[in-house]
C-alpha cells in the first residue's frame, strides 16, 4: 500500500496530538496526582505511535512505546511524577516534534535520542538520576566531543534570518583564551563586553551563567549580530590580553542553513537499536489493530482544505460582491420590479456565501497561544523564576494568514516578558511583591482589528536609562534625549540595534530583536506600542487587523469625498447642535451618556476642501470605540450601511495615519476605509 497519500494527514494529526500531550503534561504538572489526566496522556501517546509505527517511522513509534511505559506505571500508581520525570517528557515530545518536522521537511524523522530513551529506561527501573549524576554524564560528554557547537532554537533563527535579510551582518565566533590565564571569566566577560558595544550576541555556548562561574574549558562560541566585517571583529578581539585564538566566520542565508544543519548531524551517535528492536514487532501488531478499527469507526465529518484554494475562493467572492452591489445600484435606477426582485434573492444568497467564505478563514488564536504555556514553563525554570502565564481571549477569531505569521514576534515579546520582564523571587519579595510573577497574555476584538496584550507585573522600564542608551549608542544627541517624555522614550526599544541590557542573555535582551519584532507586525499591517511603570510592570500591545477582505461599513460623505467606516467599531450615530458642543483645554467635547467624549473633525483631519462643519447649525456624528475609550467623529452626511471589499493602498501610500484601506463603490468611485484606532489614543 502506498502510504505517501496518507502523508499529509499524518503530520496534520500528529501535531494535534503532541499539542494535546504538551497541554496535557502542563495540566499534569500542575496536578500531578490527578491520574485522570495521565490516561488522557497515554491515550493520545498511544495513538501516536500507532500511527507512526503504520506509516512505518520506526524511531518516531520506539520512542513513543518507551514514553508508554513510564506512563504506565504512573497511571497504574506504581511510579509518582517528580521533576526529572516531567523533564524527561517534556525533552521526549521535543524530540517527538523535531521527528514529525523532519517529516514534513520530506526526512524519514529520524533522531538521536539515546540519551531521552536511556532516562525513560532509568525512570522504569527506579533509577531517577541525581542532579549531580546528570552533570557528570553532561561533563563527561563534553570531554569527549570537546567544544560542544552552539545549537538555535526556532526564534534565535529567525532573529538570524531577519538580520540578513535587512543588511546586517551575521558571525559565528569562536574564542579561545589562553590556558595559563589564571581569570578566564573576566576575560570572557571583556570579550562580550567588546562586542556588546558593536552588535548584539544572540546565542552563546557555554551560557553566559556558566562562563561567568567559570564553568568552561578556556573556549567558547557564539552567534553575533553587527555591522562590522568579520576580520575587523576578529581583530578586535585579539588585540585583548591572554586571548590566544579568534575565529570570526561571516555566514549569509545559505552558509546559516548549512552550519546549523551540520552541528545537528554531528552530534547524532549509533542509532537506538536497542530500544528500537523489541517495540517494533508490538507495535506493528498494535498498528494494524488500530488501523482494522479505523475502517469501522465514523466517517469523518471534517476535511483539511490547502490555504491557497480559500485565497482563490476570498479573491474571486471580493469581485462577486462588487458587481453586486453595483447591481442594486442600477435596479434601484431602473425601477424595475423583476429586475429589484431578482438582485434581492441575489444579495441574500451571496450574503450567506459570503459568511461562509469569511468563517473558513476565520481560526482562533488559541492555535498560536496554546504552545506558549509550555515555554514560558520551561523559560522559567531554567532562570529559576516563579511565574504563573494566564491567558484569556483565545476563542478570539484571526484570519489564518496573520495566525501563521504572528507567532515568531510573540514568543519574542513573551521571552522578553520572561527574562527581563519579571524579576527573580529574591527581587520580588524585596519589593514588596508575591514571589510568583505574572503574564497576563490577552486577546480582543477591537473593530476591525484584534488585539493582543502581553502584560506582567515586574519591575517596567526605566525612561531615562533608556535614553541614557540612546545616546551612548548614537541613536540620539544629548539634546534630543532631553526633549524625549517618558512615554517616547520607552518608544524607542524598537529603534534597529537597541538594548538596554547591561547582561548578555541567551534568552532575551530587551531591545535585542524588538525592530525585528516591529517589523514583522508592520509587514502584517499592524503596530505595536509598549506602556511601562517603572517598578510596577510593562504591556506590550499588538493591534492586528483582520485582514478579511470583505466587512460591513457606514459610508459617510465629506464635501465631494466618501469614507467607510466599519459598522464593528461604531457605537451608535446621531445629531449634535453647535450650542451641545463645547472646549474644555482647548478640545472639543460633547456630552454623551451622562459623560463627555471628544469631538474630531474629520474634514479637518483628512484637509477636506469643501466642508467645514464650523458653519453648520447642526453636526451629525458617528461615536466609535476603542476598547473602553470613545470618540465621536464628526461628518456631513450619511449615506448608508454597505458589504464592502477592502483593497490596500499599496506601495506608493503605505502609511496613511486614519486610513486602513479602499473600497470601490457600486458606482466606480473609490472610498477611503477609515481606521477608527487612529483617533482614539
Amino acid at each position: 500500500m502506498d502510504m505517501n497519500q496518507y502523508l499529509s494527514m499524518f503530520i496534520d494529526e500528529s501535531n494535534d496530538h503532541l499539542q494535546s500531550l504538551n497541554e496535557s503534561m502542563m495540566g499534569l504538572e500542575a496536578n500531578p496526582d490527578d491520574l485522570s489526566i495521565v490516561q488522557v496522556i497515554f491515550r493520545s501517546a498511544h495513538t501516536l505511535k500507532g500511527m507512526a509505527a503504520t506509516m512505518g517511522f520506526e524511531d518516531l513509534a520506539s520512542l513513543t512505546h518507551q514514553m508508554e511505559n513510564v506512563l504506565d506505571l504512573v497511571r497504574n500508581n506504581k511510579l509518582r511524577m517528580q521533576d526529572f520525570t516531567f523533564d524527561t517528557l517534556f525533552k521526549s515530545l521535543d524530540a517527538l516534534e523535531s521527528m514529525v518536522e523532519d517529516i514534513t521537511a520530506g526526512g524519514e524523522g529520524k533522531a538521536d535520542v539515546s540519551a531521552i530513551v536511556t532516562s525513560l529506561q532509568a525512570i522504569v527501573r527506579g533509577e531517577v538520576p541525581t542532579a549531580a549524576g546528570a552533570a557528570t554524564e553532561v561533563t563527561a560528554a563534553a570531554q569527549k566531543t570537546g567544544d560542544a557547537p552552539v545549537f538555535l532554537d526556532e526564534f534565535q533563527y529567525s532573529v538570524l534570518q531577519q538580520s540578513l535579510q535587512e543588511g546586517h551582518q551575521v558571525l559565528y565566533v569562536d574564542v579561545a583564551i589562553r590556558q595559563d590565564c589564571q581569570l578566564k571569566a573576566v576575560r570572557a566577560y571583556m570579550v562580550f563586553d567588546l562586542l556588546e558595544r558593536s552588535g548584539e550576541v544572540v546565542k552563546s555556548f557555554p551560557s553566559v551563567q556558566d562562563i561567568e562561574q567559570e564553568k568552561f574549558d578556556y573556549g567558547f562560541s557564539l552567534y553575533y549580530i553587527t555591522q562590522k566585517d568579520a576580520s575587523e571583529i576578529q581583530s578586535m578581539i585579539l588585540n585583548l590580553s591572554e586571548i590566544d585564538k579568534v575565529t570570526a566566520l561571516a555566514l549569509d542565508q545559505e552558509t546559516l542553513e548549512q552550519m546549523v544543519q551540520d552541528m545537528a548531524a554531528a552530534t547524532v551517535e549509533a542509532p537506538v537499536q536497542e530500544a528500537a528492536a523489541p517495540a517494533a514487532a508490538p507495535v506493528r501488531e498494535e498498528a494494524i489493530k488500530a488501523a482494522a478499527a479505523k475502517t469501522v469507526a465514523a466517517p469523518s465529518r471534517t476535511i483539511r482544505v490547502d490555504i491557497e484554494r480559500l485565497d482563490v475562493l476570498m479573491n474571486l467572492f471580493s469581485e462577486l460582491l462588487i458587481d453586486r452591489v453595483r447591481l442594486e445600484q442600477l435596479a434601484t435606477e431602473v425601477q424595475n420590479s423583476d429586475l429589484t426582485e431578482t438582485v434581492e434573492h441575489m444579495g441574500r444568497v451571496s450574503g450567506d456565501l459570503q459568511n461562509i467564505v469569511m468563517k473558513l478563514r476565520m481560526v482562533p488564536v488559541d492555535t498560536v497561544f496554546n504552545r506558549f504555556p509550555r515555554m514560558v514553563r520551561d523559560l522559567a525554570k531554567s532562570l529559576d523564576k516563579k511565574i504563573d502565564l494566564i491567558v484569556t481571549g483565545a476563542e478570539t477569531e484571526l484570519d489564518r494568514t496573520v495566525i501563521d505569521e504572528i507567532g515568531d514576534p510573540l514568543v519574542h515579546l513573551l521571552r522578553n516578558a520572561v527574562d527581563h520582564g519579571v524579576e527573580g523571587v529574591q527581587e520580588r519579595i524585596a519589593a514588596g511583591k508575591p514571589e510568583t510573577g505574572t503574564i497576563n497574555l490577552r486577546a480582543f476584538h477591537s473593530g476591525n482589528h484584534v488585539f493582543i496584550e502581553i502584560e506582567e507585573d515586574g519591575a517596567g522600564i526605566n525612561p531615562q536609562k533608556i535614553l541614557k542608551s540612546a545616546v551612548k549608542k548614537g541613536i540620539l544627541t544629548q539634546d534630543q534625549a532631553a526633549g524625549y517624555s517618558d512615554d517616547e522614550a520607552i518608544q524607542l526599544l524598537f529603534s534597529p540595534g537597541f538594548s538596554t541590557a547591561e547582561v548578555i542573555s541567551d534568552v532575551s535582551g530587551r531591545g535585542v530583536g524588538l525592530d525585528v519584532v516591529k517589523s514583522k507586525i508592520t509587514s502584517l499591517g499592524g503596530n505595536v506600542v509598549v506602556y511601562s511603570t517603572f517598578g510596577k510592570g510593562t504591556n506590550f500591545s499588538v493591534q492586528l487587523p483582520l485582514t478579511l477582505s470583505i466587512i460591513a461599513a457606514m459610508l459617510v460623505r465629506l464635501g465631494s469625498e466618501k469614507y467607510a467606516i466599519p459598522l464593528s467599531s461604531i457605537v451608535e450615530t446621531g445629531i449634535v447642535k453647535k450650542t451641545q458642543i463645547r472646549t474644555i483645554h482647548s478640545n472639543k467635547m460633547i456630552e454623551f451618556r451622562n459623560g463627555h467624549i471628544p469631538l474630531l473633525s474629520l474634514s479637518k483631519f483628512f484637509s477636506v476642501p469643501d466642508f467645514d462643519e464650523s458653519t453648520e447649525e447642526e453636526t451629525e456624528i458617528v461615536v466609535v470605540r476603542k476598547g473602553e475609550r470613545l470618540v465621536a467623529l464628526a461628518v456631513q452626511d450619511f449615506i448608508g450601511q454597505n458589504e464592502i471589499v477592502i483593497k490596500n493602498l499599496g506601495k506608493y501610500l503605505p502609511e496613511v495615519q486614519g486610513i486602513s484601506g479602499a473600497t470601490i463603490l457600486g458606482d466606480g468611485q473609490v472610498a477611503l476605509i477609515i481606521d477608527p484606532n487612529a483617533f482614539i489614543k
